[in-house]
């Protein structure tokens, strides 16, 4: 089984957009599931997140839309999925 990034995203988000792309793009290297959240349809997700959004999550740690670039998501995809 693979395991799976949870992607908290909403509706006409470009940042979003461009988040989601490159983790598809990360997805080929690290073989790994994506479970896409719309924190719109669920009032405690829209709390959390408002703000944050795009945020990409593994078990307890997170990388939210400041911190999202191509080398900050392979170093967190490096120390969640290496053996």
């Amino acid at each position: 089984m693979k395991p799976k990034m949870t992607f908290y995203t909403k509706p006409n988000c470009k940042l979003c957009d461009d988040a989601k792309a490159l983790l598809e793009t990360y997805q080929l290297m690290y073989s790994f599931d994506i479970e896409e959240h719309n924190i719109e349809e669920d009032d405690e997700l829209l709390e959390k997140y408002f703000l944050t959004i795009p945020v990409i999550k593994y078990h307890d740690q997170e990388i939210n839309a400041e911190e999202l670039n191509p080398e900050t998501l392979d170093t967190f995809l490096k120390e969640n999925l290496s053996d």
